[in-house]
């Protein structure tokens, strides 16, 4: 006879961490996340229903498959998959898990999601990000991004934090700084106050350096031909 363990009926959503690679759609139009294991082909935006990844027709969480939205309990838990060298470029997601879950002892295996803040870290050169860039990979119709600084974005597709939070949608946050900093720079939402307009125009000021540096090159070389 097998045990079951009694059904959970709480009173709010749990709260999960994971990380995750942002992603920018081929148009520029939205925005939204894709897994760094298993279902990291499927892209899924800031509130969704997760589906099966071997395309079987049950609804997740199967408790026969893998299928579903995986996160894990403890933030701490989260962050040190940041530290591999496959995870440096991710965001660290905060959850709350909705739907039906399965309940594990690190974590949830879980059918839908909101995703509340994002997290982003430094740039790979080590300085404060104030862009989400392109990261030179993606999956069909859509662009994986990275953090980059002002010195390192150029002129790479890119979004400033503020933005990709407005183009994801949903009440989503982002948070520019470390991946465990809680006391990182302020949150980017719907609205724009300081913080965001001094991102925003950090991303201008840095797409404007590269093209006059470009500019100056080609009137170099036409003067010398």
């Amino acid at each position: 006879m097998r045990l079951r363990l009694p059904a959970e009926r709480p009173t709010e959503p749990p709260t999960g961490y994971k990380i995750a690679h942002p992603m920018l759609s081929q148009d520029g139009a939205r925005a939204g996340f894709t897994g760094v294991s298993l279902g990291g082909a499927l892209p899924y935006g800031v509130l969704d229903d997760a589906s099966c990844v071997y395309g079987r027709r049950h609804r997740p969480p199967a408790r026969l498959c893998d299928c579903g939205f995986h996160c894990v309990h403890e933030r701490e838990a989260a962050e040190a998959l940041l530290c591999t060298a496959e995870h440096r470029a991710a965001v660290l997601l905060e959850v709350s898990v909705l739907g039906a879950y399965i309940r594990f002892e690190r974590g949830f295996r879980y059918a839908r999601q909101r995703v509340r803040t994002a997290t982003v870290g430094p740039c790979a050169c080590g300085a404060p990000a104030v862009a989400l860039a392109d990261a030179g990979w993606g999956r069909p119709g859509w662009r994986a991004l990275a953090a980059a600084c002002a010195g390192c974005v150029r002129a790479r597709a890119s979004v400033s934090p503020a933005g990709f939070a407005r183009l994801a949608g949903q009440g989503l946050r982002v948070i520019a700084g470390g991946a465990g900093a809680g006391d990182g720079r302020p949150e980017a939402g719907e609205g724009f106050g300081v913080p965001e307009l001094v991102a925003e125009a950090a991303l201008l000021q840095a797409r404007l350096d590269w093209f006059q540096s470009r500019l100056a090159r080609l009137g170099e070389r036409g003067e010398q031909g």
